[in-house]
């Protein structure tokens, strides 16, 4: 099969699942007013149809707002995928319109300060520019941090992990309040999907050994250590194909989707669906679920789907 053909397979399985996905056995919702419907708080949210900033706004807002996770005077490092210097068509990175939103909503729940950055794999100042990340986070009050030398990390261990002992984790993870994980979803050419397990590799300097010595048990190892306060999963544009970096935009798919949850394990399982994928298949995922870090059955966790 031609790359052109697989694209247009994927993708066509990709909508279908994903429209399944938001489906509710019950009903479908129809907007912010359904919001209250619910009796019982959701774990997780489930956002469709309109922009990044938007969907956040109303699926934090399900969540229980952002006071929920953010107190007065509180440090928040908002991580997300800033990898590659490409511009955001591509769906490389993380949309940039997401982070302002979520910068914002953490200034306006009284942070102290608002810390952005990402160990990149493309120069580090290309990446922050292109992307459009830098800007977007400045603006909404944010201030950029480096994560491209050693010194920023210290070595931590890893107690929970089967092959991952210890790791160098930057300084900033270590003395921050609070911790939101801002992956986008795309196609990966070694661990099949990065999401929000596999956008942690994003605050450790050696990533070399997870690659060497199993990837997918390395990723649910660490997944263990720190578990972000809050998952906010970037589906608005999803790499389908050439994954990570990607060639173009042919190899994007726009779904206007977000994922929010603080289980890492259900937000990630809940995108792998979006995607096309059962969660099970993906090995970090499963490997994380069995190592009880989170819930991969989401007939068992509280799910509010939202379409704009």
């Amino acid at each position: 099969m031609n790359r052109r053909k697989f694209l247009k397979e994927t993708v066509k399985y990709g909508i279908a699942a994903g429209t399944a996905f938001f489906l509710s056995p019950y009903k479908k919702m129809m907007g912010v007013e359904d919001l209250l419907a619910d009796t019982a708080m959701p774990e997780l949210a489930a956002i469709k149809g309109g922009e990044p900033d938007k969907m956040f706004e109303a699926g934090i807002k399900a969540l229980g707002g952002m006071n929920k996770f953010v107190k007065k005077g509180q440090t928040i490092v908002v991580k997300p995928n800033i990898g590659w210097s490409r511009p955001p068509e591509i769906s490389a990175d993380t949309n940039p319109k997401l982070i302002y939103a979520i910068v914002k909503h953490c200034m306006d729940a009284g942070a102290k300060k608002v810390y952005v950055f990402d160990h990149t794999c493309d120069s580090w100042e290309k990446c922050y520019s292109i992307s459009g990340i830098e800007s977007a986070a400045k603006k909404a009050g944010a201030s950029v941090a480096q994560a491209n030398s050693r010194s920023y990390y210290q070595n931590v261990s890893v107690p929970y992990g089967d092959i991952l002992k210890t790791a160098e984790v930057h300084e900033l993870i270590l003395k921050s309040d609070v911790f939101i994980n801002v992956p986008v979803l795309k196609n990966h050419g070694s661990a099949g999907l990065t999401i929000s397990m596999k956008n942690l590799m994003g605050i450790v300097w050696d990533r070399g050994f997870w690659h060497a010595n199993g990837l997918h048990q390395c990723i649910a190892d660490f997944a263990a250590y720190r578990k972000p306060d809050l998952n906010v999963v970037d589906a608005y544009s999803v790499m389908k194909t050439n994954g990570p970096r990607g060639v173009n935009t042919e190899d994007t798919l726009l779904m206007k989707s977000q994922i929010i949850s603080n289980d890492i394990v259900a937000a990630d399982a809940a995108a792998a669906k979006l995607f096309g994928i059962e969660p099970s298949d993906v090995d970090h995922i499963a490997i994380a679920a069995k190592k009880g870090i989170g819930q991969i059955d989401l007939s068992k966790v509280a799910i509010k789907r939202i379409v704009l």
